[in-house]
């Protein structure tokens, strides 16, 4: 087994340079656009259909629960401007919108499923054999299960906090000082986070890959997700002056270009997996060749022989 120096300081660098070509080379700059721009247009009507969905099941929505789980985890400078225009749009939707306006919202919703199904297949270099009624489907499920999902965590989201205070009311205080609220938060925001790439990974593309193939490029994409935030807050807070650019427009901006940042590491995790799999394939390969022919079994001779 190789050690943890070889894997570190050759394996990952080489896969990493060669997910980076491979990026550059299919144009993964151009689809990450794609992507960004797919997902920014799908955002309203994801959150108007959960909305709308929360209605038909007679639940009221916390508008300001709704915002902080879509946009916790997004630097401020980039969510601030959409959350007054998204706070402005749900206080605004009517649950009945699942009668006519919440199917299409559904529909508008899965056009940032499908961008995304799509780069993942072209990452991965799989060719989708699904028809298009099947993979729209699947974009719809997505949606349809992301919202479920969210109207749980707005909905419940007070039972876990109050486990986890009564767990840290029965351990010592030096366990109890580990067990903080800001800990649970990043804790479920990481494990919302990988569920939520791994699915990518497992369901959108066109060949089915196992867990053990994807996660290497799933915690790549969220390691790379949290680094890129920070780095971008800090130049937005610091550096950047959108509104000298794009004046009204520069909320909008902000958040484009974050989720085209956001978008280009969801490829580049894939692109990471496939030149793993490539790795692996040709080691298999060579392998393979470098194996002695067996032998011949006594007797075995299949010439013709004379009688």
């Amino acid at each position: 087994m190789r050690s943890l120096t070889t894997i570190l300081f050759t394996t990952l660098p080489n896969t990493l340079w060669a997910a980076l070509r491979r990026f550059d080379s299919k144009g993964g700059w151009i689809m990450s656009s794609h992507v960004a721009m797919s997902v920014m247009l799908a955002l309203f009507p994801f959150l108007l259909f959960v909305v709308a969905l929360a209605g038909f099941l007679s639940q009221d929505v916390a508008v300001e629960d709704l915002i902080k789980l879509i946009f916790g985890t997004w630097p401020d400078e980039v969510a601030d401007p959409i959350e007054a225009e998204v706070r402005n749009v749900l206080e605004a939707a009517s649950p009945s919108l699942i009668t006519a306006g919440g199917v299409l919202a559904l529909y508008f919703a899965s056009n940032g499923v499908e961008a995304v199904r799509l780069a993942m297949s072209q990452a991965y270099r799989d060719v989708d054999p699904r028809p298009f009624w099947k993979t729209r489907l699947l974009s719809l499920v997505f949606v349809v299960f992301g919202s479920v999902a969210i109207l749980l965590f707005v909905t419940f989201g007070w039972v876990l906090p109050l486990y986890f205070h009564l767990v840290a009311d029965a351990v010592t205080p030096v366990e109890r000082s580990w067990l903080t609220d800001a800990r649970l938060n990043n804790t479920i925001t990481v494990a919302v986070a990988f569920g939520l790439v791994a699915a990518c990974h497992k369901w959108l593309p066109g060949t089915a890959h196992a867990l053990s193939q994807i996660w290497p490029g799933v915690v790549l994409t969220l390691v790379l997700w949290v680094a890129a935030g920070k780095v971008l807050a800090y130049y937005m807070a610091r550096f950047a002056d959108y509104s000298a650019t794009y004046a009204g427009l520069a909320g909008v901006m902000a958040a484009l270009i974050f989720l085209y940042l956001m978008a280009a590491i969801l490829i580049l995790g894939a692109e990471f997996n496939g030149a793993l799999i490539d790795r692996s394939a040709r080691r298999r390969a060579r392998a393979a060749e470098a194996r002695p022919a067996p032998k011949p079994a006594p007797g075995g001779d299949n010439s013709r022989q004379e009688f």
